[in-house]
């Protein structure tokens, strides 16, 4: 069984990139064959200077290879490098109905938000779905979020079948329920568009006053919150603290007299020594950047010889060899 995901270098990485994709797909290394991919291309929807691609990109793999990905075991490596991903998403969009795309729920959310609507965020789950399908993928790994962006893949890898004979393999969604949607500083889900993160590594001063910064209801210390397990503070608590110091701070919440900033300054503590490891790894590849470049190299190469399996067989199914 493979399993594949990857993350668009747009920004810096987030807590919510972390226990939404990046955790659930590193897990996965211990139960079989996983292939990762910074998503380059993508980032070209909403990135347009290329000094900041390349910088996102490192502090991407940089990010990956800090929190536990092992490319001894794993392949890793630049969407970019390889372009047979862009001849398959064409493949699969002369069979897409523009309905289907339509329909794309994060399509219409970004441009409600304001966001300027252009074809590569219009035909994203196109290349989306070729991402998925040039590697033979059986699982990804996804939030709620990305549900619907799955079933699209499905949806045009069944297609292509269909018109051309049993080629792609259809693969299926890994959701975590407990862990689907992250809330960001702001109650919405966490997401770089949003401007509400906390990031996975970044300084520590900026980071404590992002946290202490959450706006809180303006009742006092002393008083009962009976619907503590909706304070924001206790929600993203929950993913850094163990169940039962968790579960302690949320009925201390509720019972009365625990204030909003001694919870903030518990949920920061905890966050930032949930990553204390990874950030001095982190800080060792940053130190040894020509290892990291060699990682890539020779995970687009690995890539690319199973894509080049997939491109061929498609090529042939749709008459284009």
């Amino acid at each position: 069984m493979r399993t594949l995901t990857g993350i668009t270098p747009s920004g810096t990485l987030h807590i919510g990139n972390y226990f939404g994709a990046m955790r659930p797909a590193i897990d996965a290394q211990a139960r079989g064959d996983c292939y990762y991919f910074i998503a380059d291309y993508h980032s070209m929807t909403s990135v347009t200077d290329a000094a900041e691609r390349r910088k996102n990109t490192l502090g991407i793999a940089l990010d990956w290879l800090a929190c536990g990905l092992d490319p001894k075991t794993s392949v890793f490596w630049r969407q970019s490098d390889v372009p047979e991903v862009c001849e398959l998403m064409w493949m699969l969009g002369s069979l897409t109905p523009m309905g289907l795309l339509e329909r794309a729920h994060s399509y219409k959310d970004k441009t409600a938000k304001g966001i300027s609507p252009n074809f590569g965020l219009f035909a994203y789950p196109v290349l989306m779905a070729a991402d998925i399908l040039l590697y033979d993928t059986h699982r990804v790994p996804v939030g709620k979020d990305q549900k619907q962006h799955l079933e699209m893949t499905r949806d045009m890898a069944i297609k292509f079948n269909e018109a051309y004979g049993e080629t792609l393999v259809v693969p299926e969604a890994e959701i975590r329920d407990e862990v689907a949607v992250i809330p960001g500083l702001d109650g919405q889900k966490m997401s770089k568009s949003y401007g509400n993160t906390i990031e996975i590594f970044g300084d520590e001063r900026v980071l404590r006053k992002k946290i202490m910064g959450i706006v809180m209801d303006s009742r006092t210390p002393a008083e009962p919150k009976p619907d503590a397990d909706k304070n924001l503070a206790i929600q993203v608590l929950k993913f850094f603290a163990p169940p039962d110091v968790a579960a302690d701070f949320e009925n201390r919440l509720r019972a009365g007299g625990l204030g909003y900033g001694d919870l903030k300054k518990a949920l920061f503590e905890h966050y930032w020594n949930y990553f204390a490891a990874a950030r001095a790894r982190r800080a060792e590849l940053a130190a040894n950047l020509d290892h990291v470049e060699a990682v890539l190299r020779d995970g687009a190469l690995r890539a690319r010889a199973t894509a080049e399996q997939v491109i061929g067989r498609a090529r042939r199914a749709c008459g284009l060899r």
